[in-house]
């Protein structure tokens, strides 16, 4: 499980790619990821979950957070890719009522 980070050189863009296990573990590194960027007003974060293998609840609630964080600075979240375990579960939770997802 890690979680690496990828911004764009004007700063708007930034990817997170989340491999393995993305659970409680993660909180912090995830939380992390996001809130250490400069400029953060009209930002869209990418979050990439192609090769996640597990998600359970702490995990919703990460994203949660995400999109409020994102939401107070103008910007976006969506999730790209998820494998076909991980759309399950975002479907079951209503996620695509709240962010926009890339197949």
């Amino acid at each position: 499980m890690s979680i690496s980070q990828k911004v764009s050189n004007n700063g708007k863009k930034v990817n997170i790619n989340i491999t393995g296990r993305f659970d409680y573990k993660l909180s912090q590194v995830f939380r992390d990821s996001y809130r250490q960027i400069p400029g953060q007003d009209d930002v869209s974060y990418h979050i990439d979950l192609s090769d996640a293998t597990f998600m359970d609840s702490s995990a919703l609630g990460m994203l949660l957070l995400l999109r409020e964080h994102a939401k107070c600075h103008g910007g976006s979240v969506i999730i790209d890719q998820p494998s076909k375990q991980i759309d399950n579960i975002l479907k079951v939770a209503n996620f695509e009522q709240l962010f926009t997802i890339n197949y």
